[in-house]
């Protein structure tokens, strides 16, 4: 699986966490082992640009995703389709304060955009209540695995669901 990270924000970010958590979730969601995923970290000014010109919205947001192949998740019954996954875009101070609101450090908060990134890449979304069941009950589920594997305790308040 590669896994590439551009952070071009002023921001430190453990990188390293952001594609271990990617890579879970990938396997997760049996998503081919030869599938390619990006990840790039921009600051406010540089998100704003994308947010007004991709979604017509005004100010910077937190995540975007930009698919490639259009992959899907991989079923138990065939072998999953190889390709480009495509783009998750973070803003990690827009991210900071969310933590703040949400009670939690920001690495967590990017681990919780990133989850919600590559969930709408792999076709998911959020427009109706029933798709944003779905979607962030399984959010919750692979951030809180992930987050057990790797021994932390503060994993309940983190998993809540983004836009």
């Amino acid at each position: 699986m590669s896994i590439e990270v551009n952070n071009e924000s002023a921001s430190e970010v453990d990188e390293h966490e952001l594609v271990t958590l990617s890579r879970y979730v990938l396997d997760a969601m049996r998503v081919h082992p030869r599938a390619e995923l990006s990840i790039v970290l921009l600051d406010e000014a540089a998100m704003e640009r994308l947010h007004v010109q991709w979604m017509d919205l005004p100010g910077p947001t937190d995540v975007m995703s930009f698919p490639m192949d259009e992959l899907r998740p991989g079923r138990d019954d065939e072998e999953p389709d190889e390709g480009l996954l495509g783009d998750v875009v973070l803003c990690p101070t827009v991210a900071a304060r969310q933590a703040v609101e949400a009670g939690h450090a920001t690495q967590e908060e990017l681990l919780l955009l990133t989850t919600h990134g590559i969930l709408h890449l792999l076709g998911f979304d959020h427009a109706e209540p029933e798709q944003e069941k779905e979607m962030f009950d399984l959010q919750r589920r692979l951030l809180l695995t992930y987050l057990a594997g790797r021994g932390s305790g503060s994993a309940a308040g983190t998993a809540t669901g983004r836009g």
